[in-house]
């Protein structure tokens, strides 16, 4: 049995949930979102609360608290040249950053340094600063998975779930991306996304995303099903954001924004009988 039916939906319901990830981090990423989110089609999202761009998109939530939020639990920074760091002194969560008070860059480094204490300060702090700004959030996520990194840091991140009340992403095949093995985590109780999607490089080197895309939600089985995205403009902003770094770069994200604002993807979610649900509605009490 599928989470869809343990929830009580029919055995065939596609069930889409459509998630723009990483809002908070640049200006670009903020205005693509809220554009995505306007469109009707992209339906759910997060924000990054550490990154410079924090404050625009907690503004814009709180004027728009008809959209899905999540809040993207943040403990890595991969760019090249944009940097930031915890929402704590970086004195008080010294085994998160590097010698410039910076996250790590890679979720190996996370892991050889990190701490379980240091991990839980600062998650719990990211999530309180989003709730002073009087946000809602319908569930929590996690930036590159790395709350996957280490199995105290996942256990961190469920505790959390529990004690904000907060459904948070669990789902197998990111967990295995990461290392962890469900079987050894997961219970029958826990709240599981049945399939997850995300772009995938060699569809960017060669046909375009929009190829791979148009193949998930064609094939898409039964059950609760999240694809993630990252909506951005290619433009100066991002492409300074993102430098050296093509994967979730800035052509990778406008790629992303055009097909998932376009009437031919809605028609195509159509087609293919595919219901869009959010968190908030899928939320157990």
């Amino acid at each position: 049995m599928n989470t869809a039916q343990r929830l009580g939906f029919d055995q065939n319901a596609k069930l889409l949930i459509i998630h723009a990830d990483d809002a908070g981090l640049s200006h670009s990423e903020n205005r693509a979102t809220i554009q995505a989110l306007e469109k009707g089609i992209v339906n759910s999202y997060s924000i990054m609360v550490p990154c410079p761009w924090f404050h625009e998109m907690a503004m814009i939530a709180q004027n728009n608290p008809q959209y899905d939020l999540g809040i993207h639990l943040t403990l890595t920074c991969e760019w090249e040249n944009y940097r930031f760091g915890p929402v704590l002194p970086a004195s008080e969560v010294s085994s998160l950053v590097d010698e410039h008070g910076h996250f790590f860059k890679k979720r190996e480094q996370l892991l050889q340094n990190a701490t379980p204490e240091d991990v839980e300060k600062e998650l719990r702090a990211q999530l309180d600063k989003a709730l002073g700004y009087g946000l809602s959030p319908t569930h929590i996520d996690s930036h590159m998975y790395s709350v996957g990194s280490h199995p105290e840091f996942f256990k961190i991140y469920q505790k959390l779930g529990e004690q904000y009340d907060l459904p948070v992403l669990v789902n197998e095949q990111l967990m295995q991306m990461v290392g962890l093995d469900p079987k050894d985590h997961l219970t029958e109780d826990d709240f599981v996304i049945d399939h997850t999607y995300v772009g995938e490089f060699q569809y960017f080197e060669n046909e375009g995303l929009a190829t791979f895309y148009q193949s998930v939600l064609e094939k898409m089985a039964p059950g609760i099903n999240l694809i993630l995205i990252y909506p951005a403009f290619d433009e100066q902003e991002m492409q300074g954001v993102t430098i050296n770094h093509p994967n979730f770069g800035s052509e990778w994200r406008q790629q992303d924004f055009d097909f998932f604002t376009s009437e031919s993807t809605r028609e195509l979610l159509q087609k293919h009988n595919i219901q869009l649900v959010t968190w908030g509605e899928l939320k157990t009490d």
